[in-house]
């Protein structure tokens, strides 16, 4: 019988052999707590947090001093054709308003230098330099007073309405023309910032 005994101290004594926890320290267990772990652990102590209780792995922002400046875009564009009836629309109506501007700023001109008497003083050195005897000179304020000045002002503003829109009309069709040659106006447009 002493081969029993044999195998039951030697079963014994396998069964009485401590087992090393989960995570003691030896050549496998300090590499599965402390060493790089898989995607749910960290690496080394220092790595994004993915799995477990830490935060989540969010990348951080770059700081602004590293983000570049936004492009101004620009684009180069062509007049290739300009339409000969809005033109004609355009000069009609800025001619219109040029002309209004032009009686207006006639009769407060007029009106400035007759208060401060430039007719009267230039009018009778006239008078008196064309008189002669009885026969009474030259009457300027006469000749320039405020309705005969505005109506002349008013049909220079109609002939220039005319030539101003004949003119724009006409101006079209010639870069029209032109523009079939050299192709165009060339414009650069940028974005504004």
């Amino acid at each position: 019988m002493p081969s029993q005994g044999a195998s039951g101290t030697s079963e014994g004594a396998g069964s009485a052999s401590p087992l090393p926890p989960t995570g003691a320290a030896g050549p496998s267990g300090a590499a599965g707590s402390s060493g790089r772990s898989g995607p749910s652990g960290t690496e080394g102590g220092q790595g994004l947090t993915v799995g477990g209780s830490g935060a989540p792995g969010v990348r951080k922002p770059r700081p602004a001093a590293a983000r570049t400046a936004p492009r101004t875009r620009s684009a180069r564009l062509r007049v290739a054709k300009a339409d000969p009836w809005s033109v004609m629309k355009v000069s009609f109506l800025f001619s219109i308003a040029l002309g209004i501007c032009t009686v207006v700023a006639v009769a407060v001109l007029w009106m400035v230098l007759d208060a401060l008497g430039v007719f009267s003083t230039v009018g009778s050195t006239i008078s008196d330099a064309t008189g002669s005897g009885s026969q009474g000179g030259f009457d300027l304020q006469s000749f320039l007073s405020l309705p005969r000045v505005v109506m002349f002002t008013a049909v220079i503003a109609v002939i220039d309405v005319v030539l101003m829109t004949a003119l724009a009309t006409l101006g079209s069709f010639v870069y029209n023309l032109s523009a079939g040659f050299v192709g165009g106006v060339e414009l650069t447009l940028a974005e504004d910032e």
